[in-house]
């Protein structure tokens, strides 16, 4: 098995962001793990890079964090509640409508601030993956959500959409 940058996410997601207090193992140990657990040298180090980048969106500002108001109350970026994303063409190329369709209406439902969204997006590009479907985006945004402090109740809520649509899918 080679597996995909997102086969290897999945794997990483699954293997130990489910714990409640997850030990995520050093980069070189977490590693030779998905090696040893048959996935490609190259497609391990995108994958760990992929996530070294997200757990830096840490450090970007929480201006536009659900339930965080900025320090002085101006407008000056700021996203207003009828605000609309503009995708540029290769976000498009990338990001089917159906995909676009579920981040605006996860943003409408508040599980999703317009920071995040953008992260959600930056993520899902940096995959490089030319066939993003609606449960991979899915996943993409429980990462996303997950990496990121105090998103508990958000959290809990895509998990219920990720896995009600798995289940459904089995049955």
């Amino acid at each position: 098995m080679n597996g995909t940058v997102l086969d290897i996410l999945f794997y990483v997601f699954d293997r130990y962001m489910f714990d409640e207090a997850p030990e995520v193992p050093e980069r070189d140990v977490l590693a030779r793990d998905l090696e040893s657990a048959g996935f490609g040298e190259a497609n391990v180090e995108r994958a760990l890079d992929w996530l070294a980048d997200l757990a830096g969106e840490r450090n970007r500002p929480a201006l536009f964090r659900q339930g965080s108001e900025p320090e002085e109350h101006t407008d000056a970026g700021k996203p207003h509640d009828h605000s609309l994303r503009v995708y540029s063409p290769q976000e498009m190329a990338r990001l089917s409508v159906e995909c676009r369709g579920l981040l605006l209406s996860l943003e409408q439902a508040e599980i999703l601030s317009p920071l995040q969204r953008e992260i959600v997006i930056d993520r899902l590009l940096a995959l490089e993956a030319d066939d993003l479907n609606i449960e991979q985006v899915k996943w993409v945004v429980l990462m996303v959500l997950s990496s990121q402090p105090g998103q508990e109740l958000a959290c809990a809520r895509m998990e219920t959409l990720v896995f009600e649509a798995d289940e459904s899918a089995a049955h």
